[in-house]
């Protein structure tokens, strides 16, 4: 039996009580963003003070550095593909949003993209592979700002404005960990918004056309989508709520069956309250997830319809490997980064036998 189904079957047996969150020691002490999980082995992640990090022994040892010349920034995502190749997305009005890339394992980054439109702030960026990429800000003067690449970052190209949909007054994206946008395939993409609108935009051809659809998720300032994942082109989670009222539960999670079209309320036990993350545990008609936020994580084994606590541990963000979803990372404030691990089931002492 794989390590997969052998978590399967503990966590099915056991509940929240099959799995644990493992502290690691990051090697910084700066508020964490962003996390990209490769394998079993390498992971990335992002924060403060133009920090990365990254480990290549499963979260024994991580190593912390920081991006010549991006010290003031805030890296908010971190996109990997092997233990040498990942992109950082830095986030803030104007030039200070802008995207790295490393082919070395930090070692060395190339500043590929720096911002020249006034008044955008990107959030969060996709990849559909090594070469393709998407990337989305809060919108400008009533337009949605997207851009995306088809040589690895060396270009990055503006959407036409005319093949997005109008921005509402007061709407806009949300950084708190990067995955506001999800991709699924080769071409298909979604972000979220918030503010005035808890609304999804989609496309299944990398951008060229859109769609736009309501959630029912919470609305007003602080609040909306903050993570999107979609496991199959059809069905997929948005999670969030309201930064600024983390333990309310309602609008917190929404779930779609025909690509994001409509989205409706899941019909079973709720999240907690706010979350900021979503990552799949996995992958399944019904996938496991786990829910990451300020006030703690918790898990699903249907596809998002019901949920059971996990952590009280606060995180901002988690991530799961991309083809075997047998751990997660998750990462949070002072340099906080956890591993999720299964928990063996405590066999029961027997009682001595008489003589």
């Amino acid at each position: 039996m794989t390590t997969g189904a052998v978590w399967l079957a503990t966590w099915l047996a056991l509940g929240s009580a099959g799995m644990q969150w493992e502290p690691q020691a990051s090697g910084t002490t700066v508020r964490l963003r962003g996390v990209s999980a490769v394998d079993a082995r390498v992971a990335w992640a992002s924060g403060d003070k133009g920090t990365f990090v990254r480990t290549t022994d499963g979260g024994k040892t991580w190593k912390a550095a920081t991006v010549p010349g991006a010290e003031e920034l805030d890296f908010r995502d971190v996109d990997a593909f092997s233990e040498r190749t990942a992109y950082l997305l830095s986030i803030g009005t104007g030039d200070k949003s802008r995207i790295y890339k490393t082919t070395d394992g930090g070692a060395t980054w190339k500043l590929q993209f720096t911002n020249a439109v006034p008044g955008a702030f990107f959030d969060g960026m996709a990849f559909w592979d090594e070469q393709h990429g998407i990337a989305f800000s809060d919108p400008v003067d009533g337009h949605f700002v997207v851009i995306t690449t088809e040589d690895g970052g060396a270009t990055w190209k503006p959407v036409r404005k005319e093949a997005l949909p109008p921005a509402l007054p007061s709407e806009a994206g949300f950084a708190a960990s990067g995955t506001s946008i999800a991709v699924q395939g080769t071409s298909r993409v979604w972000f979220g918004m918030g503010g005035s609108a808890a609304r999804v935009l989609s496309s299944a051809d990398r951008g060229q056309h859109w769609n736009i659809a309501t959630t029912p998720l919470a609305t007003g300032e602080g609040a909306g989508v903050f993570s999107l994942l979609f496991w199959s082109p059809k069905a997929g989670i948005a999670v969030g709520g309201n930064y600024k009222k983390p333990e309310e539960t309602a609008g917190t999670a929404a779930v779609t069956l025909d690509g994001g079209k409509t989205w409706s309320v899941p019909s079973g036990t709720s999240l907690r309250g706010y979350r900021s993350c979503v990552a799949p545990l996995l992958h399944a008609r019904r996938p496991m997830l786990v829910a990451v936020g300020p006030t703690g994580s918790d898990v699903s084994v249907n596809g998002g319809r019901d949920w059971e606590p996990l952590d009280a541990t606060g995180f901002h963000a988690v991530s799961s490997p991309p083809r075997k979803q047998d751990t997660a990372y998750a990462v949070g404030e002072d340099g906080r980064i956890a591993r999720l691990v299964p928990v063996a089931p405590v066999e029961p002492k027997q009682a001595p036998k008489k003589p």
